[in-house]
């Protein structure tokens, strides 16, 4: 019998009969969507759980960020990491914006400070940094560049769900800051997202915007659009947030096996744990050197021939897109970080259901790689 496959994460699904509870209040009640009674539970639980005072459900992440950059009315330039998944980058042009990219801190991955300021000019208007991996920027600094610069800054926190920081609350920086909820996050709701605003205020006018910009029965106040989270996502959620401090809890133990497995591996790099109360452990990131027999890509190959299909996130850089490569600060030359760790970066299999014996298994196929008999391929300079 063969060995089942891994992937890089797997949606956490309950027993069905946990589920149909919900689902028979949802088909009594008749109301599906526009607010019902989930999603106002689900927006008053991870409210509290994550404990901040005003955040919004959104169908998507995406949308989620859409709607947070119309709030901010920004324009011209968004200062942004190459080192993301697309989205991060294309709401800017949905909405008009050109994305300015800057290099990342090489031990962080996020954001660094001094590039980013460097790359601002007379037409930016705001910082879109993204906690990669749900590991936090270095919120501190990125506050006094825009606090000096009269700059907005927006937190992509849609890895950092369930990541609790010493002294201050990580989804509370900045002006706002978007989660995202989808299959492939620590809480999902099948798809979805959320924005975690500072007031009230903020909080009701994204709440219109994601219905279309109604305010009240009759009154259009906003030109928005139909973000609205159904109640079959919020209820998943629901039943999800229950589980998920025991599925944290399963991921922290899975990052320690592979750090135990991998210590020892020449060119197998595993990130150091970010200096926080507690971490969510969404992603397994490993960086591949050329102390390594075998190349990134050719790691990577190598294990999805046995079924363990790691993923390299990020990679290729958002820069390197075709509707991105010809921006000033897509220049080969411009992001020789954010290069360099996209071409090292790999990331292995890491969810809830996995036990030791799967990691055990991934570990033992990279220590036992040896070199390939052809070129090496896949090896970025």
């Amino acid at each position: 019998m063969s060995e089942r496959p891994l992937y890089v994460t797997r949606p956490f699904l309950p027993p069905l009969e946990d589920f149909l509870p919900y689902l028979q209040e949802i088909w009594a009640s008749g109301q599906v969507t526009n607010g019902g009674s989930f999603h106002q539970r689900l927006e008053a639980a991870l409210s509290e759980y994550l404990e901040v005072d005003h955040l919004s459900l959104t169908a998507n992440g995406t949308l989620a960020l859409m709607s947070a950059i119309r709030v901010l009315d920004l324009a011209g330039e968004v200062i942004t990491t190459p080192f993301s998944f697309v989205a991060t980058s294309h709401v800017l042009l949905w909405n008009g914006i050109t994305p300015v990219f800057a290099d990342i801190d090489a031990d962080g991955l996020n954001l660094d400070p001094a590039a980013v300021e460097a790359a601002i000019t007379p037409r930016t208007t705001a910082i879109l940094p993204v906690h990669v991996y749900g590991r936090p920027c270095d919120v501190r600094a990125l506050q006094d560049i825009a606090d000096r610069h009269g700059l907005r800054l927006l937190y992509d926190a849609a890895h950092a769900c369930g990541v609790r920081t010493a002294g201050y609350n990580l989804l509370q920086q900045g002006d706002l800051s978007v989660l995202s909820l989808h299959a492939t996050k620590v809480l999902h709701t099948f798809e979805g997202g959320a924005v975690v605003s500072p007031d009230a205020r903020t909080k009701r006018r994204i709440d219109e915007l994601r219905n279309f910009g109604f305010a009240g029965e009759t009154s259009v106040v906003s030109a928005g659009i139909n973000a609205k989270m159904n109640e079959l996502q919020a209820a998943f959620g629901l039943l999800h947030l229950q589980h998920l401090d025991a599925a944290i809890a399963r991921r922290k133990a899975i990052d320690a096996c592979y750090r135990q497995a991998l210590a020892e591996v020449p060119g197998i790099r595993c990130l150091a744990l970010p200096d926080v109360v507690r971490y969510n452990h969404g992603y397994f990131p490993i960086r591949v050197d050329d102390d390594y027999p075998l190349s990134r890509d050719d790691l990577l190959s190598s294990l999805r021939d046995k079924g363990i299909y790691a993923r390299r996130y990020f990679y290729p850089l958002i820069c390197d897109f075709p509707m991105y490569r010809g921006l000033p600060s897509a220049e080969p030359g411009h992001l020789p970080v954010a290069r360099r760790v996209a071409g090292e970066i790999l990331c292995l299999p890491i969810y809830p259901e996995m036990d030791d014996a799967d990691c055990r298994r991934v570990a033992g196929l990279i220590r036992a790689a040896r070199p390939p008999a052809s070129p090496r391929s896949g090896r970025r300079s």
